[in-house]
């Protein structure tokens, strides 16, 4: 039991190396990554506001994320407007009952988007329908949307404004990278917004 345990933990952790090795390494990522930096920064900067939305485990990224903008991530310095589309249970049951759960972050989308705004959508498959909704409500509100999903992209590597992809097929491990970019990324967008801690 003890050896299998281990060989668990090891294939664990050598498989987590190994995709983080192998993003490390992908140069059209780190273009993307500089990319998404820039588009959040220059939005922040003309008003605008962050979204993030996800289901179950990319939910739970999705207020994680929008929690390190609105509070601090490496320093102290003036809160950013990021919303999670997650969080307010009255909102997600009205949608849920009235449209279907396939509509609870398009409608939001269609509410307080505005033109120049960020969308985050996050989905490991790409094909999470309440997710494309959202996309779609976007595009229809001059929202970029940035998607984050694993290898294959599914239906949101076409649909999406930008897709980030995670190198994998393996839900847990497309998290994990997708943890990772949302931290380098929340912390290139403070850095960019107050140059290292200088307001």
């Amino acid at each position: 039991m003890a050896n299998q345990l281990n060989d668990h933990v090891d294939s664990e952790f050598s498989k987590s190396i190994d995709l983080l090795k192998a993003m490390s390494i992908d140069l059209a990522l780190r273009a993307q990554i500089a990319e998404v930096v820039g588009i959040s920064v220059n939005a922040l900067r003309q008003g605008r506001k962050l979204m993030f939305a996800g289901n179950g485990g990319s939910a739970a990224d999705a207020q994680h994320w929008a929690g390190e903008l609105v509070s601090r991530f490496y320093f102290d310095r003036p809160g950013l407007p990021a919303i999670a589309l997650t969080t307010d249970t009255s909102i997600l049951t009205a949608i849920g009952n009235d449209y279907g759960y396939d509509y609870v972050f398009a409608r939001q989308v269609e509410a307080i988007g505005q033109q120049g705004d960020v969308l985050f959508a996050i989905s490991t498959s790409g094909k999470s329908k309440n997710i494309l909704r959202a996309v779609h409500a976007a595009r229809e509100r001059g929202v970029v949307s940035i998607g984050f999903t694993g290898a294959g992209g599914g239906d949101m590597a076409n649909e999406c404004d930008h897709c980030i992809r995670v190198p994998s097929g393996e839900t847990p491990k497309i998290q994990e990278g997708h943890e990772f970019l949302g931290h380098l990324i929340c912390g290139l967008i403070e850095s960019e917004m107050f140059e290292h801690g200088r307001a």
